[in-house]
């Protein structure tokens, strides 16, 4: 796959990106010129407060984007500790560090902060109360709160269904590389039908997430491609335009067993006009798709 030309962004200051390895940390840094340090587990520990404020410390960066997430939606049932450790309490220390040094944060949450409203059918706005049903979204709505209510200068960004180029973080794939890897292996393949979302691109958020900072843009954001379909009508689109023969068959959330219970209707939309709107999720896709051919 080749890496595609992107608009470049210069942003005032020194620019610490966390995260840096994961899909939506290196759609940022393939778009950031200037003076930017990338980190990625190896160079800063998130779940150590004092390493990571000595390091903070020391760059002394104007922006900190977290692109880092503990992201194993199901594990996190079993392992809450490990999930509010990178989700909460990291955003926590960079969030009270931000309030010290003065610097923006930026900071990445997720639809699954919704779901508590079980017969939701319209978009949730940022206004919206937030009900998670699960320890992952429980965890990243705690890092959503501490960053918000500590750091004097933020933008949170929730964003739903992402995919991208790189792949999830740990996880080294997203939804279209699995749908794609399974029909490659002709395996059968279920997908649930009774969860709503919008698939969103990693590089359509990275590019409007650096406008937003570029234009001054600052609270709490929803920010996805536009539409919203099923998980099963997201993988059936994966092979119509990928042109790819697969297996595939619907099933429900009860049927499908996951550890982790997710939101039935989780599609987000922004209340604000400083908001850029995305492409539809099929444009998106189909350029993500066109692209990892190259």
């Amino acid at each position: 796959m080749s890496d595609a030309v992107h608009y470049r962004y210069r942003l005032d200051g020194k620019i610490a990106v966390l995260g840096s390895a994961g899909q939506l940390g290196r759609e940022i840094l393939a778009r950031l010129d200037g003076d930017v340090t990338p980190w990625t587990r190896k160079d800063a520990d998130l779940t150590d407060a004092e390493s990571l404020s000595q390091v903070i410390h020391r760059l002394k960066p104007s922006i900190v984007i977290n692109c880092a997430a503990y992201n194993f939606v199901d594990r996190a049932e079993s392992e809450p500790q490990a999930a509010f450790a990178v989700n909460a309490f990291a955003p926590r220390t960079l969030a009270d560090l931000a309030r010290q040094m003065g610097f923006l944060l930026v900071h990445f949450s997720t639809d699954y902060v919704f779901g508590l409203d079980a017969n939701r059918a319209i978009p949730y706005r940022e206004s919206d109360a937030p009900g998670p049903i699960s320890v992952y979204g429980t965890s990243k709505l705690a890092g959503e709160f501490f960053i918000r209510s500590m750091a004097p200068q933020h933008l949170v960004i929730r964003t739903c269904g992402l995919y991208g180029r790189w792949g999830s973080g740990g996880k080294g794939t997203n939804f279209v590389e699995t749908m794609l890897r399974l029909a490659g292996e002709g395996k059968p393949i279920r997908v649930v039908n009774d969860q709503v979302l919008t698939p969103t691109a990693a590089a359509d958020v990275a590019d409007a997430c650096l406008r937003m900072i570029q234009d001054g843009v600052r609270g709490l954001r929803h920010l996805t491609n536009s539409g919203q379909c099923s998980w099963y009508e997201f993988a059936r689109a994966i092979f119509e335009i990928a042109a790819v023969t697969a297996n595939l068959s619907p099933t429900d959330s009860a049927s499908y067993g996951a550890a982790a219970p997710r939101p039935t209707y989780s599609v987000l939309v922004s209340e604000y006009k400083d908001t850029p709107k995305l492409r539809p999720w099929r444009e998106a896709l189909a350029a993500y798709l066109t692209e990892r051919l190259r």
